[in-house]
């Protein structure tokens, strides 16, 4: 067991992380600095990597298994060499972005900190990882729907040029003003829509958006770390050593998000 002052420099560290994650919107604003490479559409394996090199800190361009170079999802109709590159890069977009909520959302909740209003449950464990199991069965097919419109909706061509086509890696469509055209608006009034709800970024100029953007890419990466480092602690107790005894077990399997409910193999 680590000694207590230990344990107190770990868990300020991780409140520190769990700041700089939740104020990276943020981060966004700071003066704008002309960027050494920009998230340009349609990139080349070269473009790829001059953004990596432009990104402060480790590990540089790296991607042992070429993929950027290669055409691996031609099976799926992404058959050039710039459209898988988009495709990646739409996914650890999305994934980065997802990865930030979840993290800071797993601190708040081992914190005991919950949103007033919520899926109606009950919620008596501290242990984020069993909170999942006690949503109600319903109530996990309401977050799971719901994200499948999310999805759904932005490959529908409503954000216009498919970014394994030319359009912009990890940009969602507008609900009001989508700009495939207004035959993808949504029927129903939508008061905000999901990227930039209130405005913040609609008078922002082009360079301090892009620095937005890189700084998006290095605070998702740090973030899919985060969350999965706190998940293998919790899976499997002494996997992550800084994170003994501060993360709670967790008996459950986390990649069969029904295991309560149901199975389709019993």
């Amino acid at each position: 067991e680590y000694p207590r002052d230990c344990r107190r420099e770990i868990r300020i560290n991780m409140q520190s992380l769990v700041i700089a994650l939740a104020l990276a919107p943020a981060a966004a604003y700071v003066a704008p600095v002309a960027p050494k490479a920009t998230t340009k559409l349609a990139e080349s394996k070269a473009d790829l990597m001059a953004l990596q090199e432009s990104l402060p800190g480790p590990p540089g361009y790296w991607d042992p298994l070429d993929l950027a170079g290669s055409t691996i999802l031609a099976q799926y109709g992404v058959d050039t060499v710039e459209a898988n590159i988009g495709w990646f890069r739409h996914a650890e977009i999305k994934h980065g972005r997802v990865a930030m909520a979840g993290f800071v959302g797993y601190c708040l909740h081992a914190n005991g900190i919950q949103f007033p209003i919520h899926i109606p449950g009950d919620y008596s464990t501290k242990s984020p990882a069993e909170l999942w199991d006690q949503v109600p069965e319903s109530g996990k097919w309401q977050i799971i729907l719901f994200v499948g419109f999310l999805e759904f909706f932005s490959e529908s061509g409503a954000n216009g040029a498919h970014y394994t086509k030319g359009g912009k890696p990890g940009a969602f469509p507008s609900f009001n003003a989508p700009a495939g055209g207004d035959q993808y608006k949504i029927p129903h009034p939508v008061p905000l829509d999901l990227w930039d709800p209130v405005g913040f970024t609609k008078n922002s100029s082009p360079e301090k958006l892009e620095r937005g953007r890189l700084i998006e890419i290095n605070n998702g990466r740090l973030a899919m770390l985060g969350l999965f480092s706190l998940i293998s602690e919790a899976t499997v107790p002494g996997s992550v050593p800084a994170l003994k005894d501060i993360i709670p077990p967790y008996d459950g399997n986390v990649m069969i998000p029904f295991s309560g409910d149901f199975s389709i193999f019993s």
